[in-house]
């Protein structure tokens, strides 16, 4: 695996290495070893799926707090997407900045999320599958957002004629430390 740090502090973009032949490709997508020498959780506790039909749909900008609070490992399936991080470390030189790189079924990146980071995605295909392994569970109570075009933060998102937005994620407020 190569890990190409992004702009923001402690989080990575990840690439595979395939060993290829005749049948096609290998590539390990997680190795202990190799998360823990960058000092990353490579302790993945729940996985879960998101399927979006439609091209534009968007979903963010979320996060957990407190015990809760966790890293991801994100990656496209099928399809593509615009993937977006922001920093929300109020500690951290790289507070309120964000960062995006798109994960799609050809590149087959990830890109792993520190805790203290909002995360969201715009599909830049339709029928785009979008796989996350998170190093807590998820628990409502502990989730927040903020609204996707917040002007402080001013994320440049893909232009679309047709944006999809789910109504939780319309309600979210500007992000508020």
């Amino acid at each position: 695996m190569i890990f190409t740090p992004t702009p923001l502090a402690d989080a990575y973009v990840i690439d595979i290495e395939p060993y290829a032949d005749f049948r096609g490709i290998f590539a390990r997508t997680v190795c202990y070893d190799e998360f823990k020498n960058k000092g990353l959780n490579a302790f993945f506790v729940q996985q879960s799926i998101s399927f979006n039909p439609i091209q534009g749909t968007l979903r963010g900008m979320h996060w957990q707090v407190n015990d809760f609070a966790e890293e991801k490992l994100v990656r496209v399936t099928r399809g593509a997407i615009f993937d977006v991080i922001v920093d929300i470390r109020a500690f951290s030189n790289t507070y309120k900045q964000w960062f995006a790189v798109e994960l799609n079924q050809e590149n087959r990146r990830a890109i792993y999320i520190p805790k203290g980071f909002a995360h969201g995605f715009q599909t830049l295909l339709p029928n785009t599958e979008v796989l996350y392994e998170m190093t807590n569970r998820y628990d409502l109570a502990s989730s927040r957002g903020f609204i996707w075009n917040d002007p402080d933060i001013n994320i440049q998102w893909p232009d679309t004629e047709n944006r999809i937005i789910g109504m939780r994620d319309l309600e979210y407020p500007v992000f508020n430390a």
